[in-house]
């Protein structure tokens, strides 16, 4: 992990954020599941996005401190955000955008016939502010999701996926509509969604705005993502558990040809 420029202020860091790395042009978290990235019309103060701008100006009455969002995460996804600290710089990752790499775990229902694979398809939004795919290119915009299936259980499959287009709810649609959709889906899963959304912004690569130098940020598995892994027996009317598993560190690297 690159190290952070300036001091991390534990005590000020608010529930629900962990900051990955900060200098004086950019700010990298870790968002938990069940944040919100921006202001919505029920919820304008407790976003990340102001919670980390109380942290940037904590200490200083005077500060004047800003920070403008580069991406968005749904309120149930967690995982890496990046947040610049001037309008000039976030227009800078605006335009280096389509070359930032963006990859996601998800933990989906069932197991996928093709372990390899990208989705593509066209997304449009409904009346309702559901996403779904549409056939005529004309009324939707063009969305691929590259995945690749790196464990299994009866019931589950943990996915890396590359986030090649960014559109609204894409990797959750793209797996609902093929018949696995994300564990904890309450949008867009129709098997009795429980717990948390198993969606996690794993790791995000760029080029710094403004000195250009490459970085790359990686967060934690969540341990919840373990847990859906956790199989029941019964030997004698004793339930067990098998042990937890980790995801082999090769398995999240190694990138499809």
């Amino acid at each position: 992990m690159i190290k952070s420029k300036i001091k991390i202020r534990s005590k000020y860091v608010p529930d629900g954020i962990k900051i990955l790395y900060e200098d004086r042009d950019i700010i990298i978290i870790d968002k938990s599941s069940g944040l919100l990235s921006v202001k919505a019309r029920y919820e304008k103060e407790k976003t990340a996005h102001q919670l980390l701008i109380n942290y940037v100006r904590k200490g200083n009455s005077k500060a004047r401190t800003n920070l403008f969002v580069v991406h968005r995460l749904d309120r149930e996804t967690s995982g890496v955000m990046v947040f610049t600290k001037s309008y000039e710089l976030r227009e800078e990752f605006a335009a280096q955008w389509k070359y930032v790499k963006k990859k996601y775990l998800a933990v989906v229902h069932g197991n996928l016939a093709e372990k390899i694979g990208i989705i593509e398809s066209y997304l449009a939004e409904k009346n309702d502010y559901m996403m779904s795919s549409v056939k005529n290119p004309e009324e939707g915009k063009l969305a691929r999701t590259r995945y690749r299936v790196i464990k299994e259980s009866k019931d589950y499959s943990l996915l890396k996926i590359d986030l090649l287009t960014g559109k609204k709810n894409q990797i959750r649609v793209h797996l609902s509509e093929r018949g696995h959709p994300i564990l904890g889906d309450l949008k867009y899963n129709n098997k009795n969604p429980q717990g948390r959304l198993a969606l996690h912004a794993l790791s995000i690569k760029f080029k710094h705005p403004f000195n250009k130098e490459e970085m790359v940020f990686e967060t934690k598995i969540p341990a919840y993502f373990s847990s859906c892994f956790e199989t029941q027996y019964k030997d004698e009317g004793v339930p067990r558990k098998t042990k937890p598993f980790k995801v082999p560190k090769k398995a999240l690297k190694k990138e499809r040809p």
